[in-house]
């Protein structure tokens, strides 16, 4: 609830502190007190929009704070959390206003955009009459206002819920599709690089082995002739093997006659086998390069080979292998990749008719609530003199691509005020205090479904009196039992039905003019309802009949007026 509003130097308010209470609250005072100044006032404190015009005559500035007491789970306070702020009953929105009609907002003291001051406003008071209204009147709230109404909390989150679901899995699916069309766009290049790897089948190490043995054949005829030389020393006449071998038998005739002769026979032997060895070593390597005379341009293609495809997959020649096995798994995802898109998107397609189950469940609850509430509302009209009036609760169901986490469809509050007018719009259908009796019958049965606090009606019996005043009175009355009510007023049936009176006047000292505000004890009250009904000269008899008026408020079930307090 609003509990207090203090204003400094708002056009005739120089110094206001003014409490408030729970129930309704009622306004009154002639017309040109300062009623207004007060609703303009409270605007300010909202967000609502600055002008230097507002700023008292000779002040520096004007400064307006509306300080509210809030239920722990109010959604300000998650608001003040989602944007870093420090919260904690009371919660106080402050204005301050220079001269120059540019402003600063402030939460608790803590600075913040008058946007932000907006949305916190927005969130805690409501203002329908003449000049400034929102709330009922924003389209984007009345879906949600039909699901409180309708009950549908535990239903609306089950459907936030699987369209998360739905719209994760799209999200899976969507993914995997762009991943395979980007794997079938470069598919032909896969088979065919998978093909030219394969033929080329490259070996770890390939490349160095290649580059050592085309050094080899480079050199094939120094090799040649250094290896026949040596040939020819170890199997010539003179050579190596043939002086080894009359060694030998020289030293075996006289082995007997001496020791150490065997010794040295031995390591002659040693020696001859080497060389016998080493012989035919040298006979091999020659008879291979005799045998592969083209062996050199082959080692050359070979090589020139790898290392265009190293150059085409830019790696080094020994990555050749490791590449191959991988572009061979990428050729294999993309066989199989089929199934697994066949699994995901069956799986959207359950999570969108998942989705879909439940906001037709929504759709169906919608309508149905749609339609008490129409029957609700009107049963309130003809009372308030709107007997033509039409209200509409439009459920439109929402293209596919607009689904969303609260459900298919769109919701829109309409209105009709005159027979054979087309409804529309709420904001719309009239203007005044017809539109404020108007968004007061549809407050009275939307009572419970509103989160807002706090509602500002003024001037709702614009144009009206009697019974259909009494009749407006009746309902803000009933409405004050679920909400707080301030009410600005010129009747005095809905001025007998408030909780707590307080009276607007203008008062003259010097040359000086400024607005005041006095709450109302039982016999001003009573004198007050008395001026309203006679005018200017209070007669016994207006008394009388304020007196009349106040006990049929008195007479109201104690348990209605106690309630919520």
């Amino acid at each position: 609830m609003l509990t207090r509003l203090v204003i400094h130097d708002v056009v005739l308010i120089e110094k206001l502190a003014l409490p408030l209470e729970r129930g309704l609250n009622v306004f009154t005072g002639e017309t040109g007190a300062g009623k207004s100044i007060l609703l303009d006032a409270l605007g300010l404190a909202l967000g609502g929009r600055s002008e230097a015009s507002l700023v008292r005559s000779g002040a520096a500035q004007a400064s307006v704070a509306a300080e509210f007491q809030l239920d722990e789970k109010h959604a300000a306070f998650a608001l003040a959390e989602e944007q870093g702020l420090s919260a904690e009953n009371p919660v106080i929105l402050r204005r301050v206003i220079a001269k120059d009609g540019k402003s600063r907002a402030f939460f608790n003291d803590q600075p913040i955009s008058v946007g932000l001051l907006r949305q916190f406003g927005e969130s805690l008071l409501e203002i329908h009459g003449q000049f400034e209204t929102h709330g009922l009147l924003n389209a984007g709230a009345h879906r949600g206002l039909l699901d409180s109404f309708a009950g549908l909390g535990g239903l609306k989150a089950k459907t936030g819920a699987a369209f998360a679901d739905w719209k994760e899995a799209a999200e899976k699916l969507a993914r995997a599709q762009s991943t395979s069309e980007r794997a079938r766009a470069e598919e032909d290049f896969l088979r065919s690089s998978v093909q030219e790897l394969e033929d080329l089948a490259p070996q770890v190490g390939e490349a160095d082995t290649l580059a050592e043995r085309r050094t080899q054949l480079q050199h094939r005829e120094k090799i040649l002739d250094a290896l026949t030389a040596a040939t020819n020393a170890l199997d010539g006449e003179r050579g190596a093997m043939a002086s080894l071998s009359l060694a030998g038998k020289s030293v075996a005739r006289v082995s007997d006659k001496a020791a150490g002769l065997p010794d040295i026979l031995a390591s002659i032997d040693r020696a001859a086998n080497e060389a016998g060895e080493a012989s035919h070593q040298l006979s091999r390597f020659l008879a291979a390069l005799d045998a592969e005379p083209d062996a050199l341009q082959r080692i050359e293609e070979r090589l020139f080979a790898l290392r265009a495809a190293a150059r085409k997959h830019n790696v080094q020649t020994e990555a050749l292998p490791e590449i191959l096995r991988d572009l061979q798994a990428r050729l294999a995802l993309i066989s199989g990749e089929g199934g697994q898109l066949a699994k995901l998107a069956q799986a959207a397609a359950q999570a969108r008719h998942a989705y879909a189950k439940l906001a037709g469940e929504m759709t169906a609850k919608r309508k149905a609530a749609a339609q008490k509430l129409e029957k609700g509302v009107a049963k309130e009209l003809p009372p308030l003199k709107l007997e033509r009036a039409q209200f509409i609760i439009d459920v439109v169901p929402l293209p596919e691509e607009q689904w969303n986490a609260e459900g298919a469809d769109r919701v829109a509050f309409l209105a009709s005020t005159n027979a054979g007018t087309p409804a529309g719009p709420l904001q719309k259908i009239a203007s005044g205090g017809e539109l404020a009796r108007f968004m007061l019958a549809l407050k009275t049965v939307l009572a419970a479904a509103d989160p807002v606090p706090v509602l500002v009606f003024d001037e709702v019996d614009t144009g009206i009196g009697g019974a259909v005043a009494s009749a407006v009175g009746e309902r803000l009355a009933h409405l004050a039992e679920e909400v707080q009510i301030l009410v600005v007023t010129h009747s005095p049936q809905v001025a007998a039905r408030g909780n707590h009176h307080l009276r607007v006047a203008k008062r003259v000292t010097g040359k000086q003019t400024v607005t005041e505000v006095e709450a109302l004890d039982k016999d001003a009250r009573r004198e007050e309802i008395a001026r309203m009904l006679a005018g200017s000269h209070v007669t016994a008899a207006a008394r009388q009949a304020a007196e009349s008026l106040l006990g049929e408020e008195s007479e109201l079930p104690t348990k209605k007026r106690a309630n919520k307090k």
